[in-house]
């Protein structure tokens, strides 16, 4: 059995990090996890033309689904930390960095790691 190159390590964990995220907002449903497929699809070859990016790719694909579900359905992830005024998002950052985690620009605070919005989140689908 061949060894897993660093490329499809990377490519594998941002995938399972953007997963757990959307399972922890309860919006994995089969058409969202085919958003986050295709910006693997897309974010292989970005990563095999710049090979030192691959440490920034669970942030870049992080930034793909929420701009994918954006079109589609409406912000996602909502921002737990603020509760009053309007529904916001959280943003990815650093933008193209490694150790990316969501934040919330309104209060200036990280409210978690990409891949561990975990007990952050209320669930249910994005609302626009």
């Amino acid at each position: 059995m061949d060894p897993v190159s660093p490329l499809e390590q990377a490519l594998h964990a941002a995938r399972a990090l953007v997963l757990a995220d959307l399972v922890a907002g309860e919006v994995a449903e089969a058409d969202v996890v085919s958003l986050v497929e295709d910006s693997v699809v897309q974010r292989r070859w970005w990563v095999e033309q710049w090979p030192d990016g691959a440490a920034y790719v669970a942030g870049l694909v992080a930034q793909d689904v929420q701009d994918a579900l954006l079109e589609r359905y409406g912000r996602w992830p909502l921002c737990p930390v603020c509760g009053s005024g309007d529904p916001h998002a959280l943003d990815v950052e650093p933008e193209l960095g490694p150790n990316p985690h969501w934040v919330c620009h309104k209060a200036g605070v990280k409210v978690a790691s990409v891949g561990s919005l975990g007990g952050s989140l209320g669930g249910g689908m994005p609302s626009s």
